[in-house]
């Protein structure tokens, strides 16, 4: 076998690169030159360069964004301008009041205005006549109980009071003619014991001059004495029969009442069955149903309510640092949300002493009488926003409310003088809006700082 050699060949020349073929995937790539480019370029790979250049740009620019943002809010912006704005403030000056005072509250049926009807006594409802929304007028049937058994007590104590009657009757017509015969006896009595006492004094003068015997005096004796006993039986007999005829008559007589009254007893109790409406007015609810059994307890079942929609009222809830300014006769202004372009007009006719306090918020109940034609507008529970009208005040000092501030239980303003700001402690008096009444510690023309200079300093 013989070796391949890469020396020069038996010519003595060494081969060219022309010469040399190489073979395979190793050969080829080193025949490429190193600055030649491929021929064609792939489209996926150039839509990915593409989206790569994207995100970059997208990220840099999020990042600029970012550092931007970081620049503004931490810049001392409130520093740099507070150097530059001064304080507001404002002149003391004179206004004219018309002070009000405004509040919130809801329509009430007045006192009386609203009854809840129900049974006092105990048994099933038989009819019901009445439902929601139905308008009833004054004594009007609502509800009838059953009533058998009250009827059949009624005429118990109606037989009762017939019998006291009759027992009266007979105690008139009786007693009477007996106390008439003892009235007699006594009469008859009375002369047996006058002829007897003449016959025994006869006697007796008779005997003096012993003209008569011992026995006819004796017997003379004997029924005189015998008819001053009759005398007397008759008497006592009158007597007896007088009061006899005036206690049985008193008797009767209370047997009678008795009767009358439990016998009116009786009737009340069946009218109790009845129920009729206490008021002219609506129904405004209904508490139970025909075949009901209700009982009547310490307090009556409810079968209806009734108002009457012609008695309203507003409630209006006043707070407690406006409550002094109310007084009785001020004329009061509201409106309801059913019908907010509609005013209507009012009085305040009462002032509840004991107040309202709904979540720590104390307010004064101030009822208003509704002056307006409200027939058909008006319902109970509607919200209100009412205004009562005060007093008005002219050419009065005033500041703004913002620039009063309570200090050590003190009104404080704060008065420019010589470039500072001064506490200067006043009296207030009304406000009006925004404004605020000066009574005393200022005069027309000063100037108040309507923010305070503490804080400013600080």
């Amino acid at each position: 076998m013989t070796s391949a050699r890469t020396g020069p060949d038996r010519a003595g020349c060494t081969p060219s690169a022309a010469d040399k073929k190489p073979s395979g995937k190793a050969g080829a790539a080193q025949a490429r030159p190193l600055n030649a480019r491929p021929l064609t370029a792939s489209p996926l790979a150039a839509e990915r360069r593409r989206r790569k250049r994207r995100v970059r740009g997208l990220a840099l620019a999020a990042l600029a964004g970012l550092i931007g943002a970081a620049v503004w809010w931490f810049w001392p912006w409130e520093s740099a301008g507070k150097t530059d704005v001064a304080p507001a403030s404002a002149r003391v000056e004179r206004r004219d009041f018309a002070s009000s005072v405004l509040a919130t509250g809801s329509v009430q049926p007045q006192v009386g205005a609203e009854v809840r009807v129900g049974a006092r006594i105990s048994g099933k409802v038989e009819r019901l006549h009445a439902n929601i929304g139905d308008a009833v007028a004054k004594g009007q049937v609502v509800a009838e109980l059953e009533q058998a058994d009250l009827e059949a007590l009624v005429a118990q104590r109606q037989a009762e009071q017939e019998l006291a009657e009759a027992k009266q009757a007979s105690v008139e017509s009786l007693l009477p003619k007996e106390i008439e015969k003892a009235r007699l006896d006594l009469d008859e009595s009375q002369a047996t014991y006058t002829l007897a006492q003449k016959q025994f004094d006869r006697e007796t003068q008779l005997r003096q001059r012993d003209a008569n015997a011992v026995g006819d005096l004796d017997q003379a004796e004997q029924r005189y004495a015998a008819a001053k006993a009759g005398l007397a039986v008759a008497r006592k007999s009158l007597e007896l029969a007088e009061t006899r005829y005036a206690e049985e008559s008193r008797q009767a007589k209370a047997e009678l009442n008795r009767a009358q009254s439990a016998l009116r007893n009786a009737q009340v109790q069946l009218s109790y069955a009845t129920i009729t409406a206490p008021i002219n007015g609506v129904i405004a609810s209904v508490s139970t149903e025909e075949g009901e059994t209700v009982a009547a307890g310490m307090q009556a079942p409810t079968f209806v309510t009734v108002i009457d929609l012609d008695r309203l009222q507003v409630d209006a809830y006043v707070d407690e640092v406006d409550i002094g300014k109310v007084r009785l006769g001020q004329r009061a202004l509201f409106t309801v949300d059913a019908f907010p372009a509609q005013e209507f007009e009012g009085r305040v006719t009462a002032i509840y002493p004991k107040a309202v306090i709904q979540e720590n918020v104390v307010n004064y109940d101030v009822v208003i009488d509704i002056q307006t034609p409200y027939r058909g507008l008006l319902r109970p529970e509607m919200t209100t926003n009412v205004t009562i009208l005060l007093e008005s005040r002219e050419d009065v000092l005033a500041v703004p409310a913002k620039a009063v501030r309570r200090e050590r239980g003190k009104s404080v303003v704060y008065v420019s003088a010589g470039g500072r700001f001064e506490p200067r402690e006043i009296k207030v008096g009304w406000r009006d809006g925004p404004w605020i009444e000066v009574v005393s510690g200022l005069q027309e023309g000063q100037t108040v700082t309507l923010e305070d200079p503490r804080q400013e300093q600080e």
